[in-house]
């Protein structure tokens, strides 16, 4: 008897014990996640984008014959600043003093047939191709006189030398080419949706990697007048003086465009969560004690605040704190 009372005492006590750990499992699991909140609400925020570009020249020129000739002697070096008219190189004269001789007698006898039409001598006919035949030789020869004695159709710098004096020029690579480095330019392809906020003439900051922490100022030449279908972009010319000529063809560049401000919501980065495997970026909202997932699409970053295009509503109160915890339409507890 004394037995059996020790083992009802025994089951009464495990009894107890197991209802005890249950409710303090029941108290764990209606425990609320803890978060904390932040109120955002509509703000003027400035259009800023920044596009990376390379560094053109504003106009490029090769230099080279229209046909076939040897090369006689290059007179400049690659990096020689040359005028526009300067003569650059000369190419093999033999061709163009045959052409000469030949020009020659063309006019002679151009002028003894003229006489003889002038007596009655010679027929129209005979006048209009002899003047004929004479134009087309002295076009022939002033082609040639071109080709012969290259010059520099701008002011600019040499940036490529192709052939050595003495060589053939067969066609293909030109034997200079010339840059004009003032001004220089860079060519952004910009979003449509700024097609109608770009100006020709806005201001323009540009900065160069070689060049740290120092900005350029820039402005918008020109602004191409269709959109490209396949990027829905359309490309952007910003010119910089370039007076110094510190800013070469090629180097890398970014250029800042200001689009004005826009209204938009305004969120402390802490608030925003990405979706794993995915760039979706997502935003806890609190309203009535609970938490809704809500995608969101980002604008620019402002040091440690997001601008947010769309997703959370004006006047909002978004987590900023306990997110790891949360679930879409979860109760929480609002930290004090």
């Amino acid at each position: 008897m004394k037995k059996t009372f020790q083992m009802i005492a025994l089951v009464a006590v495990a009894t107890l014990s197991a209802c005890s750990s249950n409710d303090k499992a029941a108290v764990k699991v209606e425990e609320k996640p803890l978060v904390k909140l932040a109120q955002v609400s509509v703000r003027p925020v400035d259009q800023i984008q920044e596009y990376t570009a390379t560094v053109e020249a504003e106009v490029k020129n090769n230099i080279a014959p229209s046909s076939p000739v040897r090369i006689e002697k290059i007179l400049v070096e690659v990096g020689d600043r040359v005028a526009k008219g300067q003569r650059l190189v000369t190419m093999d004269a033999a061709n163009l003093e045959q052409l000469k001789f030949q020009l020659d007698n063309k006019e002679t006898e151009f002028k003894r047939v003229d006489e003889l039409y002038k007596v009655g001598g010679a027929s129209k006919s005979e006048w209009d191709a002899a003047k004929m035949s004479l134009d087309v030789m002295k076009t022939s020869y002033n082609n040639l006189l071109e080709n012969t004695s290259l010059l520099s159709p701008i002011n600019g710098i040499v940036t490529a030398r192709n052939y050595d004096n003495g060589d053939m020029y067969s066609g293909g690579t030109p034997v200079l080419t010339v840059e004009q480095i003032t001004p220089v330019k860079l060519l952004v392809n910009v979003s449509e949706g700024y097609f109608t906020k770009v100006k020709k003439g806005a201001p323009v900051k540009v900065t160069l990697d070689v060049y740290e922490n120092e900005e350029f100022e820039g402005a918008i030449s020109l602004i191409y007048p269709t959109i490209n279908p396949n990027t829905r972009t359309f490309p952007v010319e910003i010119q910089l003086a370039n007076r110094d000529q510190r800013v070469r063809p090629g180097m890398f560049a970014r250029a800042t465009l200001n689009f004005g401000t826009q209204e938009h919501i305004v969120v402390p980065d802490m608030a925003i969560v990405k979706r794993a495997g995915s760039g979706d970026r997502y935003i806890y909202v609190y309203k009535d004690g609970k938490v809704s997932y809500n995608k969101v699409e980002l604008g620019r970053r402002m040091d440690t605040e997001y601008e947010v295009l769309s997703g959370v509503d004006n006047n909002a109160q978004i987590v900023i704190a306990g997110q790891s915890k949360l679930n879409d339409g979860m109760e929480v507890e609002v930290a004090k």
